[in-house]
């Protein structure tokens, strides 16, 4: 199947001067043309795009995307570095979740801390009411 860049940048999630821009830093191949010359992206392309957001995501540098995408065109010989990148994001998105975990666990605790702070007043606001009745 063939898409148009609005229907790429669509079923990607990215904006269509992204998709241009990917295509530019030759993160993405250009895709091929249909008779009009306009871009007609394939299934094919949508999963790398994708495939490239979920780098994007876990905040990989685009120098490293870049690499990685030039590695792709050498096939199974490049496989071990190509894994080596993706084990180096890994370890790096793990970091990163060993970080927002200790953050959150701080948030739950101050939370609980304001939690129990407001039961406390409430018990005593009612006992006061109570009292005054």
């Amino acid at each position: 199947m063939s898409y148009s860049i609005a229907e790429a940048a669509r079923r990607s999630g990215l904006s269509i001067d992204t998709l241009r821009y990917y295509e530019r830093i030759k993160l993405v191949d250009p895709p091929s043309r249909d008779t009009a010359g306009r871009r007609a992206y394939s299934d094919d392309d949508l999963t790398w795009l994708v495939f490239l957001t979920h780098l994007r995501t876990t905040g990989m540098p685009i120098k490293m995307m870049r690499e990685y995408a030039q590695l792709r065109h050498h096939g199974d010989a490049s496989a071990a570095r190509r894994m080596g990148i993706l084990v180096e994001q890994r370890a790096s998105v793990r970091a990163r979740i060993a970080d927002l975990q200790s953050c959150l666990d701080v948030l739950d605790y101050k939370i609980d801390n304001y939690d129990r702070i407001c039961r406390d007043m409430a018990g005593a606001g009612a006992t006061v009411e109570e009292m005054s009745a």
